[in-house]
């Protein structure tokens, strides 16, 4: 009774607050997008364009198709922070590639990565490529990641470079994180380098002396060394890809973990060697320091009790790699951290904004808090400061979300939650791309009047035509189990199979569709990022003063829930329904969405293994087939944004990264309803169409 007393008076004490806010300030929550010059390059977004690039890709004049968003609302997407906070804005800037002058961030080096080049502006007066951006976290400033550097496309047809807002980008992410630790580390070794750096380091300001400037140098490159290693996966991501969700949790895994938990595991005999190992273990050990003792794994926490009360919590193995063998490092991570061996294709956003599910496997609902909670998640993996804590004593934000008791979680973040709600407000506007036919070809239209047919025959059960302008068009994502789509299981199964240490959120509860989940010693990492994410968007910014701190805070909760026009419902399609026994069995499915723009997302299935349409169209090849029928490719190089307007995809250059279908997660089996081998929904396979046929039906795939 007392706390329902005490959560019914914040209540009132929270609306009043909040009326006499919205009274006295007027606060927005949407987006103010500021008009831009009436410039060639302002029109034109300053897209920088390239002569010719390390994959041979060439485009001199870049297009834009219409979206819905003016040229100043694209800008405002590359250039809003979200709260990334990668590395030292000015390390950013001054970092060079390892053995050369030439700056890591120049835009060759980036295109190399495939982050695209722009011009400089008033609003990115540095020129950093889309989606790269200056953040501003208490007093300092730092490179980060906006949506768009993993949300903004581009493909290349006859020298014009035709830019996707919203488009799935082609980046490296993986490589360039690995890239960043070596060219810190070189440049933190080699006497030279290290002196160029640290004379562009202190001209810009920020730092007042070398000690400092170098005392950063260390720990920036231990913390992007610790992410990599951390995140090492058997399977290479290449371009296009990236495991966000294994990430994701992997960032959370390592900021709730206690020091209940770390005594228990740097006790642990597997950890500690006390096992039988095999013969290359043992000679790797007997290079290596002997085993921590029982005194010493006590000293060893004893110096690190920062990292697991504050700031220090963050990075964890950067900290552990002081005290412990690189072996017991080894053993350590995989006791605590899960492989993100799942990587996927960038997800596309237009409509995104109208889902009832999102993701791939349709793990987030979007009704509620759950875009902003969505996007919380997204910036925990790309690199935002968190703060996360163990007080005691209660406060409004943790009786909202974590209940009453003696002890509540901070969950202090850089996570610009204000930004957040304006991102998705501002996606709402955001629409699919049209084919160009100026550039990309004439339509048949009468082979895209067959087509039609047979799109209503084979694919609308699970692709329900969308009015991509229509401001009330609501998507309702049909989900497909995993063994009747039959595409590659992986990821879908690693987001409800994947387990950690619960730590500081031992013993909250997390409500699922079927009930609420108590978090015990170990729970599924999917509840764990839930209940992550609900509580940072809970929390007050730390960043800012506090009246505004507060009034923020307010106006994101009540506008978050009171905006957002998708109410909680179903799940659609043929899926294993979540049960008290398997309160996630639901997430072991695929969505099927509308194919509006689908031409402009290349290469296709979830995990990006089929290049073009056409090869969607094919089966792949199995053992008994014959070597002289056609079928999906079982390797093919990713990388160039060269278009193929026949085939509807990216072409495959004698550069890039070699996408091995063999490779686990890469499989490009499944979906294939085209060719009869996929039964539909109601359990009928339909026969295989005929070439003529799969082109007429690529053709028609063109229009939408």
């Amino acid at each position: 009774m007392i706390v329902k007393k005490i959560f019914v008076s914040s209540q009132k004490r929270f609306l009043f607050f909040y009326s006499v806010l919205a009274l006295s300030i007027g606060v927005l929550s949407g987006c103010k997008v500021g008009l831009i010059p009436e410039t060639e390059e302002a029109q034109n977004r300053y897209a920088a364009t390239v002569e010719q690039d390390h994959f041979g890709d060439s485009y001199t004049q870049i297009k834009y198709l219409d979206q819905g968003w003016k040229p100043e609302d694209s800008l405002w997407f590359y250039n809003t922070t979200q709260g990334s906070n990668l590395m030292p804005y000015d390390f950013f800037l001054a970092l060079e590639k390892p053995g050369e002058s030439q700056l890591f961030r120049s835009d060759e080096n980036m295109n190399f990565y495939r982050y695209l080049p722009q011009k400089a502006s008033s609003g990115n007066p540095d020129a950093l490529p889309v989606g790269w951006v200056k953040d501003v976290y208490k007093g300092k400033e730092y490179a980060g990641l906006t949506c768009a550097a993993c949300h903004t496309g581009q493909i290349n047809y006859n020298g014009v470079g035709i830019r996707i807002d919203g488009g799935p980008a082609t980046a490296d992410m993986e490589n360039i994180m690995i890239d960043l630790a070596k060219a810190l580390q070189y440049t933190r070794e080699n006497a030279e380098a290290k002196q160029r750096f640290v004379k562009k380091v202190l001209e810009r300001g920020n730092y007042k002396t070398e000690a400092d400037v170098l005392a950063d140098l260390s720990k920036y490159e231990q913390r992007i060394y610790s992410y990599t290693f951390i995140n090492a996966s058997q399977t290479p991501y290449g371009y296009a890809r990236l495991d966000a969700f294994g990430r994701i949790y992997n960032r959370v895994l390592e900021h709730v973990i206690n020091e209940r938990e770390l005594r228990e595991l740097l006790h642990d005999r597997k950890v500690r060697f006390d096992k039988e190992l095999t013969k290359a273990q043992i000679e790797e050990i007997s290079k290596l320091d002997k085993a921590v003792t029982e005194k010493e794994i006590d000293e060893i926490l004893s110096k690190m009790d920062k990292v697991i009360t504050g700031e220090q919590r963050d990075h964890l193995m950067e900290q552990l790699k002081k005290h412990l063998t690189p072996l017991q490092i080894a053993l350590l991570n995989d006791a605590v951290f899960n492989r993100p061996d799942a990587p996927v294709s960038y997800p596309f956003l237009w409509d995104i904004a109208q889902h009832d599910y999102v993701q791939w496997n349709g793990i987030a609902n979007n009704a509620g808090l759950g875009p902003i909670g969505r996007n919380t998640g997204e910036v925990i993996g790309v690199f935002g400061a968190l703060d996360w804590r163990e007080e005691k004593g209660i406060s409004l934000p943790s009786l909202l979300f974590q209940g009453s008791g003696n002890t509540r979680v901070r969950f202090d973040s850089s996570v610009d939650v204000q930004n957040l709600h304006r991102i998705e407000s501002h996606l709402k506007k955001l629409n699919s791309p049209v084919w160009p036919q100026e550039i990309l070809g004439d339509i048949d239209k009468e082979k895209a009047a067959r087509g039609e047919i047979l799109f209503a025959e084979y694919c609308a059960a699970c692709h329900a035509a969308v009015d991509r302008t229509d401001p009330d068009r609501r998507i309702i994502a049909n989900m497909t189990r995993v063994s009747d789509v039959g595409t590659d299981s992986t990821m879908a199964k690693n987001s409800f199979a994947y387990q950690g240490y619960s730590g500081i959120l031992r013993n909250q509860y997390v409500s699922l569709e079927v009930g609420n989940l108590l978090l015990d010693k170990k729970a599924p990492v999917a509840a764990l990022l839930t209940q992550a994410t609900k509580n940072v968007v809970a929390t007050p910014d730390p960043d800012k003063w506090f009246f505004q701190r507060w009034a923020d805070w307010a106006v994101n909760l009540v506008t978050a829930y009171t905006e957002n026009e998708i109410k909680s419902s179903i799940k659609n399609g043929n899926y294993d329904p979540d049960t008290t026994v398997n309160p996630l069995a639901s997430l072991n499915a695929y969505k099927g969405r509308p194919l509006n723009g689908i031409w402009a997302t290349a290469p296709y299935l979830h995990n990006g293994s089929v290049p073009t349409l056409y090869h969607l169209l094919l089966p792949k090849k199995r053992e008994g087939d014959p070597d002289n029928g056609e079928y999906r490719p079982d390797q093919f190089k990713v990388g160039s944004r060269e278009f193929d307007p026949e085939k509807v995809g990216l072409k495959s250059s004698d550069k890039g990264f070699t996408f091995d279908t063999s490779s686990p997660a890469n499989s490009n089996a499944g979906h294939e309803y085209a060719s009869g081998k996929t039964a539909q929904p109601n359990g009928e396979t339909l026969k295989p169409l005929s070439k003529e046929e799969k082109l007429d039906l690529l053709e028609y795939l063109k229009t939408l």
